[in-house]
């Protein structure tokens, strides 16, 4: 039998699949780990225990389940949370914890700095993005100024998946759509590492070789075949971040096609024609080369509902209290009694980015139960998408299918929410495992065993969500209050970040 496998490291939790060539599940595991949040707008993991760790356990935990052996699984797909910074020293070990992606907006000081300098319309015309929360360059530059014992030692700097695919293969190798993130460093008009617009951030010689998604990076070490399980000299795709993997698993090919992921964070990602020039959104190359992506993300969401449950559902079966906790909000009619959430508990990313930007929520009154509130909750993140959506009708990147992918897809409010606030139709396929299953299915492309177009046959459409049109004018009002309350109090939450 011939197998691939996709594992995949995520904000919460990491999880894997051994799959066969059909696209048929063989195994599937996952395994947690905490966010660790030493100060207020910090986010990190522990690269060995987090990230190297879980791929291990997860690797040896799928092959025991399967019965497969090692030299059955032809390649292998990793994929993380992206993108992040982390430091290694020559011997490629870690130098501290890992800075995760957008949600950590601890270099707002040399984001605004690197702007000033090199100009915002020089960093979309060359980079393809505005400098954000969700840049590297910044938290490179932030690295050198804060701890310069650790950027002295500093022989690479990884991201989560380009640290994976070190410790698996010993190359030192990144993907294009992964680097397109590490503004102001990564050209996209040459798709090439560059100092030219900052040479006082870090040698190009200390980031990984670029490489596309789907070629082979290297293959299996004899020091990774021990701690993995894997058999020495399987093939070891470039690997990409999650969002991308999990786009590629729901059939996201073409132009206009759009991946709506329901995770940590709300994730889009449109396949478009040409670059996308909008300081709003994101760009970069997507995992072929000839193709571009438009992408978004809100700060926090499943975070959001996360937070929710361990704060105000502790009297609930931590077992249960996922469902119980939906159950509850599909009580509460739509628009939940007048109560509206602003969900920029970390900031914002896009289309506003605003890492001062805090959650609200409004309109409580005595009547107001949890279900109410966590019903408004999601409501809110709905509200958050739908800014995004119309970002993306502004700057001509409508989509022409959305694609809804992720954990949150299990949550028949939130995703119901989300089409019935913004209008739109929701496409859901049978497997929604999610990145990982991306993975597998990269694995297979990447030796030559798939066409990108056999994803469909893999994964086929389960079913749709449509917008409810009775429930558009209630929606419109809800939303029109969402967007007055960050733009009426914006200035009050910066003030509130100085207290």
């Amino acid at each position: 039998m011939s197998a691939y496998l996709g594992i995949d490291i995520g904000t919460f939790e990491s999880k894997g699949v051994l799959v066969d060539g059909s696209g048929r599940i063989l195994a599937s595991a996952a395994r947690p780990h905490k966010l660790i949040v030493p100060q207020s707008g910090w986010a990190e993991h522990r690269p060995r225990e987090d990230w190297w760790g879980d791929f291990c356990f997860l690797a040896n935990r799928l092959i025991a389940d399967s019965g497969l052996a090692p030299a059955e699984i032809e390649a292998v797909a990793p994929s993380a949370i992206g993108p992040c910074m982390l430091p290694v020293d020559a011997d490629g070990a870690p130098l501290m914890n890992g800075i995760l992606y957008g949600v950590d907006t601890r270099a707002h000081r040399e984001i605004a700095e690197l702007t000033a300098r090199i100009g915002a319309d020089v960093l979309l015309a060359r980079c393809g993005n505005a400098l954000t929360s969700q840049s590297v360059g910044p938290k490179i530059l932030w690295l050198k100024r804060n701890r310069p014992d650790l950027y002295a030692r500093t022989a690479m700097i990884h991201t989560a998946t380009s640290y994976l695919v070190d410790q698996l293969t010993g190359a030192r190798v990144i993907d294009h759509y992964t680097a397109a993130n590490t503004s102001p460093l990564y050209l996209a008009e040459r798709q090439e590492w560059s100092t030219e617009l900052a040479d006082d951030i870090i040698a190009v010689e200390r980031l990984p070789r670029l490489a596309w998604s789907g070629e082979i990076a290297g293959h299996v070490t004899r020091e990774a075949a021990a701690a993995t399980g894997l058999a020495e000299g399987t093939p070891v795709t470039t690997g990409t971040i999650d969002a991308a993997a999990e786009a590629l698993s729901v059939g996201v090919l073409a132009a206009g096609d759009m991946l709506l992921m329901y995770g940590s964070t709300i994730f889009i990602i449109e396949i478009t024609d040409e670059r996308v020039r909008d300081g709003r959104l994101w760009y970069a190359p997507w995992l072929f080369a000839g193709q571009h992506a438009a992408m978004a993300g809100l700060a926090t969401s499943g975070t959001l509902t996360h937070w929710f449950r361990e704060q105000f559902a502790r009297d609930l079966d931590p077992q249960t209290a996922v469902a119980r906790l939906a159950d509850e909000a599909a009580a509460s009619p739509p628009g939940a009694k007048g109560l509206v959430v602003l969900p920029y508990f970390s900031g914002e990313r896009t289309p506003i980015h605003d890492p001062h930007a805090r959650g609200m929520i409004f309109g409580l009154d005595l009547t107001h139960t949890r279900a109410d509130a966590y019903r408004a909750l999601l409501e809110g993140i709905a509200c958050g998408t739908r800014h995004v959506l119309e970002t993306c009708g502004e700057v001509g990147a409508g989509p022409r299918a959305i694609f809804a992918a992720g954990g949150g897809t299990r949550n028949r409010v939130w995703t119901q929410a989300t089409s019935d606030v913004s209008g739109h139709v929701q496409i859901v396929r049978q497997t929604t495992v999610g990145a990982a299953y991306g993975d597998a299915f990269l694995a297979a492309l990447a030796v030559g065993d798939v066409r990108r177009v056999d994803i469909r046959a893999w994964n086929p459409v389960a079913r749709e969500i449509r917008p409810d049109p009775a429930l558009r004018p209630l929606y419109d009002e809800r939303y029109f209050t969402f967007r007055q309350l960050y733009e009426r109090n914006r200035d009050l939450m910066r003030l509130g970040r100085k207290a």
